[in-house]
């Protein structure tokens, strides 16, 4: 398969008919760059991931699961910024363009593009160790993208899902264990939060999705609104498969584990009455865990009252998982 090739089927695969914004795509894949028009009165969200071959999935993942994942942790930061899904590029880097790793890959990344509304808009191929990077364009109306920097003292602090279970099941994995069908699914094929997002819009004061642990990406909630936290363990949503573990063990997996691609976001407590009735809507588990506080720092407690000091905050590309030298940590 000659690089045209693999671009020409990519895009086959790929490009989602119904995408909500493909007529806006007014020049697309073909040409030296993509010509985007942008609807009145709205504002683009932009981010980039990259998905490193044993960095961000173990060696033997499956092509399916890559594909999916690529595109997957991309939408959950628009989800966070409370973006409508619109175009994303893909620049992919192949050690070989065989067919029978690329049709996987196209497909698990079509069926999320196709339920997500996305287009794919452009990108680039080379030849090289697996490396696959997305941009994400997303749309807001002006001036209501969810950020990081709103939290307030008095906001409670809420999550979506059960965190964990995809660090859980990457620990067995590299200890040589099978996970069970719903962790392997939470590591592999996270869910964005997309309808949440949307959602939390005009509700939320601040907003972040977890990818690299609860602890740090709640740290930079508080980094950015300049204010302090205090979580109850004892309030933490816990995934079935993590309920038998040693409460050190399970706690450091829900706070520092990573992989959730969960949102955690904070809102006024006068309004915490309209988390029953957005979890009903949007079919997901959304849990109070803590509240904002004027005094910088965050403060861990125990089902008994007591202060907890986690081990680390999660995970740091250049420094590996953070300790308690970490503010998200102390």
């Amino acid at each position: 398969m000659s690089e045209f090739d693999l671009i020409r089927r990519s895009q086959e695969v790929i490009c989602a008919p119904g995408a909500r914004y493909r007529a806006q795509c007014v020049l697309g894949i073909g040409d030296d760059g993509a010509v985007l028009e942008l609807p009145p009165e709205r504002q683009v969200v932009v981010c980039t991931d990259t998905l490193v071959e044993g960095v961000h999935f173990p060696l033997d993942t499956g092509p399916a699961a890559v594909g999916h994942k690529a595109l997957a942790v991309n939408l959950s930061d628009l989800a966070a910024m409370g973006a409508e899904p619109a175009w994303f590029f893909l620049a992919l880097t192949l050690p070989a363009a065989a067919p029978a790793w690329l049709e996987p890959f196209a497909q698990g990344m079509a069926r999320l593009a196709s339920a997500a509304s996305i287009w794919l808009a452009g990108g680039d191929v080379a030849a090289g160790p697996l490396n696959v990077c997305i941009t994400a364009l997303g749309l807001v109306d002006k001036g209501r993208a969810l950020t990081r920097s709103g939290a307030r003292p008095g906001d409670l602090v809420a999550i979506s899902g059960r965190p964990g279970a995809a660090a859980h099941a990457l620990a067995l994995l590299q200890a040589g264990r099978v996970p069970d069908a719903r962790e392997l699914a939470a590591l592999e094929f996270p869910q964005p939060r997309l309808e949440l997002g949307l959602a939390l819009r005009g509700l939320a004061t601040a907003c972040i999705d977890l990818s690299d642990g609860l602890l740090a990406d709640l740290g930079h909630i508080l980094e950015a609104s300049g204010a302090g936290a205090e979580l109850e363990l004892g309030r933490l949503p816990c995934a079935e498969s993590l309920a038998g573990l040693p409460e050190p063990e399970r706690w450091r997996l829900q706070l520092a584990g990573g992989d959730d691609y969960e949102l955690c976001f904070t809102l006024p407590a006068a309004r915490a009455g309209e988390l029953d009735a957005l979890q009903r809507r949007c079919g997901l588990e959304l849990t109070v865990i803590g509240r904002i506080t004027a005094q910088a720092g965050l403060t861990l407690r125990a089902p008994d009252g007591s202060p907890y000091r986690a081990e680390r905050a999660g995970f740091d590309h250049f420094g590996g998982y953070r300790g308690e030298g970490s503010p998200a940590a102390s």
